[in-house]
């Protein structure tokens, strides 16, 4: 079947302005709870977009840590590409796909780091793996081969022991929304999509075209 009659084209869901939620952070938790229902198995994980000084997007794939009314959290390493390009421009966007339940998520805002107590407490609750991959792998600079990355390994496992603390170059982001749009799928290509703008008074909503 050609990829472009692969989708669903029966949709019996709706996104309607008369059933959302005031608040776009209710929105998400009523629709991550849904897809969590839905036993749909990435529901974390979210496309992270940056942009470089050269205006250059560049997207990955990142996992969602944490969601409340401040923002999404991910966590990374300060000196990966990611982390460089907001040091530059603290701003970002967010992209969840839920195929099961033919659903997007968008969310763009500014980026902040979190405290130092919330990333060591997270960094503290990782497997000791990955605690001390976080140490050992240089994010994003180029390796001679896989060796190289095992050997970077081995020697922090070996200098650190079993209980390293977090590295200062390592540590959460929170994307603050200013825009959510929820996107749901429906027949003939005319998708429901619902825009919630951050303003002055709280979050206004507006339907936009498909």
């Amino acid at each position: 079947m050609p990829p472009a009659d692969l989708r669903l084209t029966d949709n019996p869901k709706e996104l309607s302005e008369r059933i959302v939620a005031a608040s776009p952070f209710d929105q998400f938790n009523r629709w991550y709870a849904e897809a969590q229902a839905a036993n749909v198995i990435e529901r974390d994980t979210m496309t992270l977009a940056t942009v470089s000084p050269e205006g250059q997007p560049s997207a990955r794939a990142v996992l969602l840590k944490a969601f409340d009314e401040r923002g999404a959290t991910f966590y990374t390493n300060f000196q990966s590409r990611k982390g460089q390009e907001l040091a530059h421009n603290p701003k970002a966007a967010l992209l969840f796909y839920w195929a099961r339940l033919d659903r997007q998520v968008r969310i763009e805002g500014q980026v902040e780091r979190i405290s130092d107590a919330e990333a060591d407490a997270y960094y503290r609750s990782r497997p000791l793996g990955s605690r001390i991959g976080a140490w050992a792998s240089p994010q994003s600079q180029p390796l001679a081969d896989r060796n190289e990355l095992d050997q970077l390994e081995a020697e922090a496992r070996q200098q650190l022991g079993d209980n390293p603390p977090r590295p200062p170059f390592w540590g959460g982001y929170r994307v603050v929304p200013q825009r959510f749009e929820f996107w749901q799928g429906r027949p003939s290509r005319l998708h429901d999509r619902l825009l919630y703008e951050r303003v002055p008074h709280g979050w206004q909503l507006k339907r936009l075209a498909p």
